[in-house]
């Protein structure tokens, strides 16, 4: 059997690039919170003692006191004292923002005249969606496990069971895959590495131990992990500087953490600090929900979109779609499903997401442990759309065009309607046991429904 290793890695909220993210998106948040239209391009860095904001933010009814952001961001990390790597409340914080250029006013949004529809996009660019079949977020494994063991870094940091643990850390996870036929099935974990900041007080074994106990075991399932599983916790030795006093630090520089761990393939455009007008963020949005409703459609096990744009172009320059060879239709025919499901208008992208909502940390939470594959109402992109069969399903009684859709009960049954007219709406019963070498999901289902003919209502699974 041919295997093949894959690895994705991931940085905690108190990575110094994370730090920025997170207070770029904090600007974006108190922006969008006082006025929903507002124009906002904004970066930070950070090194030693020093944070800067600057950019390009046009925020009507009043003024944003973004150094107050900056050090409620710092401190809400946990860089409390230099020894963590930063004082939030006596570091240097340089502010240089100004309006957006008028110029890209004019071209893109008419300075606030143009109709939604008629709103083009905010800079050149293509943008990448991805989704894979191999675990419920419908994202690549490793970047899954990678992220997880951040974010839990975090959470036993900041809950006392390791208070030891500094802010700053990264974690790395390969995984050992098979390629069935283009989707991928992962087999094992082969190597995790978690380099984390802590005190001076702790040695290295009790680090690893509490690792171990406290991070790698309650996130990695137990079923990938074997006496063959390699693990490097803190191979360099100690980690007691970090955060900006180790690294500088700045907005945009983790780009494949944000998105799909190296899977699929990114245009190169950063998320944080980013209003919806720019379509390195809103475009990338779209398309993951795109290819996330495509493979929970059984339309495809695995599937990359791709859309691209000319600043103040309100239409797309163009629409990709690849299954990878696993598509249950030909992808010509997924591509036609997803540009009539999907308008990727700029503006109407930024209606359908909701993403002129802030406050309340909603675009903060996005600009640490990934913008994707998340469980989180918030994350609007991440919901599944319905999306019409290819095959013409209207009857001589006119009843309606069918959709796909999942959910989750306590049976197995799959809901289909047989294409011929006059039909009525029947149901099938599958075992498990049928399928001995095959992943028992609702795309597995929505597949055998397609091969077999049939157009998909609905999947229930156990």
């Amino acid at each position: 059997m041919d295997t093949f290793l894959f690895t994705s890695e991931s940085v905690n909220e108190g990575h110094p690039d994370k730090l920025c993210d997170q207070i770029s998106d904090a600007v974006l948040d108190a922006c969008l919170e006082q006025d929903p239209e507002s124009k906002v391009a904004c970066e930070a860095c950070c090194k030693g003692d020093l944070v800067m904001v600057f950019g390009e933010i046009s925020c009507k009814g009043g003024s944003v006191n973004y150094e107050r952001i900056v050090r409620e961001t710092c401190r809400e990390i946990g860089f409390v004292s230099e020894a963590m790597g930063l004082d939030s409340d006596n570091c240097k914080v340089l502010v240089n923002i100004e309006p957006q250029s008028p110029d890209i006013a004019r071209g893109v949004h008419g300075h606030f005249s143009k109709k939604p529809e008629e709103i083009g996009a905010g800079d050149q660019g293509h943008m990448f969606g991805y989704a894979t079949d191999e675990t419920e977020e419908l994202m690549p494994l490793t970047h899954v496990l990678a992220t997880k063991l951040s974010a839990r870094l975090t959470q036993v940091r900041k809950n006392g069971t390791c208070a030891w643990l500094g802010p700053d850390g990264k974690t790395q996870v390969t995984v050992e895959y098979r390629n069935e036929n283009g989707a991928m099935i992962p087999l094992r974990v082969h190597t995790v590495v978690i380099s984390t900041q802590h005190e001076e007080s702790v040695k290295l074994d009790q680090l690893a131990a509490e690792l171990m106990q406290e991070v790698v075991m309650p996130v990695i399932p137990q079923k990938y992990l074997d006496d063959n599983t390699i693990f490097h916790f803190n191979p360099a030795g100690s980690f007691v500087v970090g955060g900006p006093r180790g690294d500088a630090g700045l907005t945009g520089r983790k780009i494949i953490i944000d998105t799909y761990g190296g899977w699929g393939a990114h245009g190169g455009g950063a998320f944080s600090g980013k209003d919806p007008s720019k379509v390195d963020r809103s475009g990338a949005y779209i398309v993951r929900q795109a290819a996330k409703s495509v493979v929970a459609a059984g339309l495809a096990r695995r599937c990359i979109v791709q859309v691209s744009y000319a600043i103040g172009v309100p239409e797309p320059l163009s629409v990709f779609v690849d299954s990878y060879g696993t598509g249950a239709v030909a992808d010509a025919e997924i591509l036609q499903i997803v540009k009539e499901a999907f308008d990727f208008r700029p503006g109407m992208i930024a209606i359908s997401l909701d993403l002129k909502r802030g406050g309340n940390k909603r675009f903060q939470k996005t600009a640490a442990n990934g913008h994707f594959g998340r469980n989180d109402p918030d994350f609007t992109w991440e919901i599944v759309k319905l999306l019409k069969s290819p095959q013409k399903m209207s009857t001589t009684n006119g009843s309606q065009q069918q959709l796909f859709s999942t959910t989750k009960t306590k049976t197995t049954s799959m809901q289909i309607h047989p294409g011929s007219s006059n039909s009525k709406i029947v149901h099938r019963r599958f075992s498990a046991q049928a399928f001995p070498h095959t992943s028992f999901s609702a795309g597995v289902l929505q597949s055998l429904a397609w091969k077999a003919g049939w157009s998909l209502v609905a999947v229930s699974l156990p």
